[in-house]
């Protein structure tokens, strides 16, 4: 059963991989993946094949009872962890489903167009950096996944040839990672770490600042001598004279749109309530707004459902939403199948810490792992692993590898899994392209620390 379980998380992963040789959406494989790994555990469970683990580290068995558990208290152990899992991948989709349909109001009301007006340039090259640089600071501001969101729509109204704008959103995905690494609102795994109080704020900027910039900037530098960022970029003059009428609200709505999104920290900061009900807050601030600005000099109720908030939540992809449910119940199922007296990802953390001595090759490899298997089981598998003091060398590496890693694979990081869905990359397409790029930024951005720092 087990090893019924890890093939079941294999097969599935290669046909998201290979999504488009199949033409097969991402996210059946994924939604399937998810449900038959929970089936399978819950069968060997019920059983007394499988053992699972919950978040306090009790193991439970439904005959072995190797920890004193009666049936009744081994049922409720599963159910628990089923439910923790199922809370925690609850509040990353509501967070994004807000995020996302805030998005969907400002660019309704054309407040993109703003942003797009302050972009004066038509030159490729420059273009790479200004877009890179707005990535890197907002993804520190606001998380690297709004981030994405917010700057793959803004592409959308530059560039018209989605061709040229996936080389573009690319990048974006390598320098938003490389900003929220280094910010305890940047990343869920930094995000994790800081609630952990194994980093402090002042920590993570003074230790990761530097090789953050070095992990965006070294790729991108690269990238601007690649062919796809010379010239200039072709100008849709249909769609310009069609955008060059500027609403009323496109102003209000996104300073207000994207000051709720920075709102999400502060409320989290002042209530220490998780980031998706602040998120809840601002998304229900913005709509109602929404529901009494007008767009327009003439404006009527026939025209309000044009810019309403209905209308953004249809526009949303629902499918990236599934997506991401699928893959991080498919995980929560690894992290939960006991291996070893401890969950399986936890095992095999510790495996690669026994057969490496050098704790910095582990985090690399660590690094490469999230790129694989989502970074959030494999940092919590690493707060559980380790018992270093807060703001140790070990901690900041770890949200360095885990936050920047995740670029070299397009299913990596939340930032790669929204553009992806966005625009609809391809994976091998992002590997061929951006992957050995996103590596070159990765292993220059660790140096960088390692020098800071030094070898252990």
């Amino acid at each position: 059963m087990f090893a019924a379980i890890i093939l079941v998380f294999i097969l599935g992963y290669a046909v998201i991989v290979l999504e488009h040789p199949l033409e097969l959406d991402k996210t059946v494989p994924a939604l399937i993946m998810g449900a038959v790994c929970w089936a399978l555990l819950a069968l060997g469970f019920n059983n007394g094949i499988l053992e699972v683990i919950d978040t306090h580290g009790h193991v439970y068995n439904m005959f072995g009872h190797p920890t004193g558990a009666e049936h009744l208290e081994a049922e409720e152990g599963f159910t628990n962890a089923l439910l923790h899992h199922l809370g925690k991948t609850a509040e990353i989709l509501v967070f994004l489903i807000g995020a996302m349909t805030i998005v969907e109001i400002i660019d309704l009301h054309r407040g993109f167009d703003v942003l797009k007006s302050w972009v004066k340039t038509r030159k490729k090259k420059i273009l790479l950096w200004i877009i890179g640089i707005l990535a890197f600071v907002l993804s520190a501001i606001i998380d690297n996944l709004t981030a994405t969101i917010v700057l793959v729509t803004l592409l959308r109204k530059i560039i018209h040839t989605r061709e040229e704008r996936l080389w573009f959103a690319s990048l974006v995905v390598v320098a938003a990672n490389a900003g929220g690494a280094w910010s305890p609102i940047g990343d869920v795994t930094t995000t994790m770490l800081w609630i952990g109080k194994k980093v402090s704020t002042g920590g993570l900027v003074t230790n990761l600042l530097l090789p953050s910039i070095v992990c965006f900037v070294v790729p991108t530098f690269i990238a601007s001598f690649l062919k796809p960022f010379k010239g200039e970029v072709v100008v849709d003059q249909v769609d310009q004279a069609k955008e060059s009428r500027r609403l009323l609200s496109s102003r209000t709505m996104l300073f207000l749109g994207l000051g709720m999104i920075v709102f999400v920290p502060i409320f989290k900061t002042v209530t220490h309530l998780p980031p998706y009900l602040g998120m809840m807050l601002s998304l229900g601030v913005v709509w109602l707004v929404s529901e009494y600005i007008h767009p327009e000099e003439d404006f009527d109720d026939e025209r309000r459902a044009m810019y309403s908030a209905h209308k953004a939540l249809s526009r949303i992809e629902m499918s990236s939403i599934l997506f991401f449910l699928g893959i991080l119940m498919a995980v929560a199922a690894l992290e939960s199948l006991v291996v070893g007296g401890v969950g399986t990802l936890r095992y095999v953390a510790e495996q690669l810490d026994q057969a490496i001595p050098s704790q910095d090759i582990v985090v690399m490899l660590l690094g490469v792992g999230s790129a694989i298997i989502d970074n959030v089981p494999l940092v919590a598998a690493s707060m559980g692993m380790y018992d270093a003091a807060m703001d140790a060398k070990l901690w900041h590496f770890i949200a360095y590898a885990a936050g920047t890693g995740g670029s070299m694979l397009i299913i990596g990081s939340a930032a790669g899994v929204a553009a992806m869905g966005m625009e609809r990359i391809d994976f091998i397409w992002y590997f061929r392209k951006i992957s050995w790029l996103a590596f070159v930024g990765f292993i220059a951005g660790a140096i960088v620390y390692l020098a800071q720092v030094g070898l252990s």
